[in-house]
């Protein structure tokens, strides 16, 4: 699939589980702090959320962000995915994230991120339910943890592990590409 398939194919997962949750736009928009004009564009596959926008809309809904992977490519071997059978997520804010694992229904998930050159996951803090970690595979990491004031850098080989619930936002303040390997739980 291409990006703008890709796009269209959250916009319809979206809005369908919103519709399944008997929720409105309205709602949905006032839950997670966003307009509804804002909300209709990403169910229409006319602008992307953010991660922040992304995680706040999973948790409201009561699904894990992963589920939002769920149009997967077929696969010749089950177990293994190979890069053209990925699914993608093109976020706002220079985040494009690439689900590398065979399934989403499994003890973990890991994703492979793409962070351009300043990119960002968001002004507001996540709040995933899912525990995760990462490893930066290159460039820099720069993540804001709980209420300290000071952000922590990371940079290539550098992990992070965080608890479910954990507040959190990160971004890519170099001038240079950022990729991590995130596993969620």
């Amino acid at each position: 699939m291409d990006m703008q398939e890709e796009v269209e194919g959250l916009a319809i997962l979206i809005r369908d589980l919103r519709k399944h949750k008997n929720l409105t736009l309205g709602e949905l928009a006032t839950r997670i702090d966003r307009s509804v004009g804002f909300l209709s564009q990403v169910e229409r596959g006319l602008s992307r959320p953010t991660v922040a926008d992304l995680t706040a809309i999973s948790e409201t809904l009561g699904v894990p962000t992963t589920y939002f992977y769920s149009l997967s490519k077929p696969r010749a071997v089950p177990w293994v995915t190979r890069p053209d059978e990925r699914r993608t997520l093109y976020y706002a804010g220079g985040i494009t994230d690439v689900l590398v694992s065979p399934s989403i229904a499994a003890g973990f998930s890991m994703l492979e991120s793409f962070l351009q050159p300043g990119a960002s996951s968001g002004e507001g803090h996540l709040n995933d339910s899912d525990e995760q970690g990462g490893f930066v595979l290159e460039g820099e990491l720069t993540i804001w943890y709980g209420d300290a004031a000071e952000p922590v850098t990371l940079g290539p080989n550098d992990s992070f592990q965080l608890p479910p619930h954990a507040q959190f936002r990160y971004a890519n303040l170099t001038d240079s590409p950022t990729r991590v390997l995130w596993v969620f739980n």
